[in-house]
């Protein structure tokens, strides 16, 4: 009975920690009742068919303690690295924001219950229906099976791994975003030499005052060429997880 429960725990410990910060699962707009229900269905099917890495005679107390901060410390991980490569979106859409003037612009994010800005939350909310309609959730589920037979419940990477895991996704966000937005820095650069060019040959003209539009007008043609790269993206989140995740 003691072994059951404390496998339960372990399980239970590193599956919440890993929904905790999870995209999707994570946000305000989803009722507790239901991450809770979520949460412990899974953590009763993970025990059931996980087996204990450890040997439960031989835990004491404060062993048991440890075991459970490393298991939450696992899951957090994984978590945030998952966070992170879903962030690429977003901070893409904020890219592009900066480039169109609208860096002040900012709403309510509904799915977080945070100020976010318009044009990257849009793109954001756009890349989690393209992943839930390509069954992307389930990779969740595949994160924790793999991570469960790569290390048992009460078994966890070093922190050296966690830490590379980490900061290699934190590095990988920034430059799968910059790739995606490269086309649209690259329409903007071009737009700017033409307005230089255009001062030049008319001093009389208000290049700010009409900048403002043509910018805006432009960051949102490139917005919608944007989309196709999405789907796109979708398909490679897989393959930056299976890199980057400790498994």
């Amino acid at each position: 009975m003691l072994e059951i429960l404390l496998g339960f725990t372990l399980v239970l410990t590193r599956i919440s920690a890993f929904f905790l910060v999870l995209p999707v699962f994570g946000w305000q707009t989803i009722p507790m009742q239901v991450k809770v229900a979520a949460t412990v269905v899974l953590s009763l099917f993970f025990a059931a068919v996980v087996p204990l890495g450890i040997d439960v005679a031989e835990i004491s107390t404060l062993k048991a303690i440890l075991l459970l901060a490393g298991e939450a410390t696992y899951g957090l991980a994984l978590g945030v690295i998952v966070t992170s490569l879903f962030s690429v979106v977003r901070l893409s859409g904020q890219i592009i924001e900066r480039e169109m003037g609208l860096t002040m612009a900012e709403i309510l994010d509904p799915l977080t219950g945070e100020n976010g800005q318009p044009l990257g939350g849009l793109l954001e909310m756009i890349f989690i229906l393209l992943f839930l309609s390509a069954d992307g959730h389930h990779l969740f589920l595949l994160v924790l099976s793999k991570s469960y037979s790569a290390f048992p419940a009460g078994t966890i990477p070093t922190v050296q791994t966690l830490t590379g895991g980490v900061l290699s996704a934190g590095s990988a966000m920034l430059i799968a975003a910059l790739r995606l937005a490269a086309p649209m820095l690259a329409a903007f650069m071009v737009l700017m030499v033409a307005l230089a060019l255009l001062a030049r040959l008319v001093p009389e003209m208000n290049i700010l005052f009409i900048s403002m539009p043509v910018r805006i007008g432009l960051g949102l043609i490139m917005a919608a060429t944007f989309l196709p790269f999405l789907h796109g993206y979708v398909t490679e989140l897989a393959g930056w997880m299976a890199k980057l995740l400790p498994l």
